[in-house]
């Protein structure tokens, strides 16, 4: 239930507080003066669309914060957020004059997405267009299932109904013509060849590119590496630097034993001699591997256009060697095709027949609610005046292939016939707007036993409407809200005098600006405002007599029921 709406900044609300109680709360004013704004300040802080328009001409900023009573304890853990130590949950949400939106629950900063979910369980918001939603046709299948209660069972039948669509998916793919088949078979076979044949190492094509690169400067390389090693180990008639620093090492060690000093010295020899060593053995090497015949360089080069044909077609060595790998799988499907077309129809034939089973125990659901649904339906009609109306629900099967669709096998239609003995028809063409909005009010009041959203709001529920009718109406709004918490806009007096909270929306100008308040009425304003709804703006004493007969009727009418 909500407690307490606070607006700020939203069109012509500057500022408002409306503390909600149980029951029938009823919002009433002139038309523009700002009752559309709560509803819209409620669909906002239940996750609905908001924009930069919204914000109050002037303003940096709108926000709306709402206190529910019904704390959704299990959304609360899911979503990490704290429960408030109170017991209530504080839902705040933000829309700056960019357009921009931030989301709070109990001050915990969440997406938009988030608190729709959250605000399907808390309020469910009747607007002025809901009656249209009876012609769309589509629609009332929805209506029929969440009535019935049989989700479990329709879950089950979607997730049947998937397999069967899955399975049917991978026969469509694997069932290509033979010519088609026999073209990619052949692609498919002369890549996996080509790339076999070219035994990939993965690196290869760096490591003989550095090869080719030495090779080819191999005679600028192979003097300068004699040479190098000559001035290192020596030649037929030179002494190497590494006999030189030998020889002055055993000059100095014979002297060192005097001297701290030459003993550190011919230690520094010593690493010194170790250390021409080793270059003159990796110039050994090196010039080994400069030692290389023509050939090579042709063995290399033609190694190199093999590996860099198969590079510039399939990727790096590791991606060719991927490719190859993928494209054997696909010869291997396509080949052993008829082997898996052959246990894909045997298990899309079992997927199949089990989706069939569940979708002919939908309709044994769906028949069972829809004769229960025909006589609530009915017995609400015929409290809403209307008792001559007759309410079907109408089915026919779904036509595609095998006869199912997403939701089973059936189609369902609501038919109606407004006076007694005329041939029911469809809603959609034979329905008019009072019609449309008792209709949806009798759903709903059906449905809210179905349902666990603490508050419903009614958006001008009274559409159409007027006279015994809108009275009929306004009593069945206030035993709904003897279940649950209601809120509803209207422009009738019969519907207001039920409430058993009235707030007026009041809009005035000052100073140039428009600004909306919403006040909550006590005995004597509620008869002036359902003076004002009867007789308009001049208000006389006998509609103020006629307005105090309504309240006490209405008073009369809650006590009983």
């Amino acid at each position: 239930m909500i407690k307490l709406l606070h607006i700020e900044n939203i069109a012509v609300i500057e500022k408002a507080d409306i503390e909600f109680t149980d029951g029938l709360n009823v919002l009433t004013g002139e038309t523009g003066a700002g009752k559309s704004i709560i509803i819209d300040a409620l669909s906002a802080i239940t996750g609905g669309r908001t924009s930069r328009e919204v914000v109050r001409t002037g303003a940096d900023f709108a926000a709306v914060t709402a206190i529910f009573s019904n704390v959704a304890s299990d959304w609360l853990e899911t979503n990490g957020v704290e429960p408030d130590e109170s017991g209530e949950l504080f839902i705040t949400r933000k829309i700056t004059a960019d357009g921009k939106s931030v989301c709070r629950v109990n001050g915990t900063p969440i997406p938009a997405s988030a608190l729709r979910e959250l605000g399907s369980a808390l309020i469910d918001i009747h607007g002025q267009n809901d009656g249209r939603k009876l012609l769309d046709e589509g629609a009332h299948l929805s209506y029929l299932d969440t009535f019935g209660g049989y989700k479990d069972d329709l879950e089950a039948y979607k997730a049947s109904y998937k397999a069967y669509k899955d399975k049917s998916a991978e026969i469509e793919k694997l069932s290509m013509d033979e010519h088609e088949k026999a073209q990619r078979i052949d692609v498919l076979r002369y890549q996996i060849e080509e790339i076999e044949r070219a035994k990939l190492k993965d690196g290869e094509l760096d490591e003989l590119s550095s090869r080719r690169e030495l090779l080819l400067n191999a005679s600028k390389l192979t003097g300068s590496v004699e040479t190098a090693f000559e001035a290192l180990y020596g030649g037929d008639d030179s002494v190497g630097a590494i006999a030189l620093i030998n020889d002055a090492q055993m000059q100095l060690e014979s002297a060192s034993r005097y001297s701290e000093e030459l003993r550190k010295l011919v230690e520094r020899l010593t690493d010194l001699r170790y250390t021409a060593q080793d270059v003159s053995d990796e110039l050994r090497d090196v010039r080994s591997e400069l030692n290389f015949s023509p050939e090579e360089l042709d063995e290399l080069d033609l190694r190199l256009d093999i590996l860099k044909r198969i590079v510039r077609k399939y990727g790096s060595e590791s991606e060719a060697i991927e490719y190859m790998e993928k494209g054997k799988s696909e010869l291997s499907d396509i080949e052993d095709s008829a082997n898996k077309l052959t246990k894909l129809e045997k298990k899309m034939e079992s997927c199949l027949k089990d989706a069939r089973s569940r979708a002919g125990k939908l309709t044994e659901l769906r028949n069972v609610a829809a004769t229960k649904l025909q006589k609530l339906v009915m017995e609400e009609l015929s409290q809403l005046s209307m008792p001559g109306v007759n309410f079907l629900v109408d089915f026919e099967e779904v036509v595609s292939e095998h006869g199912l669709g997403l939701n089973g096998r059936d189609e369902v239609c609501f038919l109606m016939s407004a006076n007694a003995g005329e041939a029911p028809g469809r809603i959609n063409r034979i329905a008019s707007g009072g019609e449309l909005a008792r209709i949806m009010l009798a759903l709903k009041n059906v449905l809210s036993g179905e349902q666990d959203t603490g508050t419903v709001v009614f958006d001008e529920v009274d559409s159409g409407v007027s006279g015994i009718a809108a009275q009929r109406v306004g009593e069945k709004l206030a035993m709904l809200a003897g279940r649950r918490q209601v809120l509803c806009v209207t422009h009738l007096p019969q519907i207001a005098a039920m409430a058993d909270t009235h707030f007026e929306i009041q809009k005035s100008v000052s100073d140039g600006r428009t600004y909306t308040q919403v006040n909550a009425l006590d005995y004597e304003g509620r008869k002036g405002e359902l003076a004002r709804l009867s007789g308009g703006e001049h208000v006389t004493e006998s509609a103020l007599v006629s307005a105090a007969e309504q309240l006490s009727a209405a008073e009369k009418f809650k006590l009983a029921n």
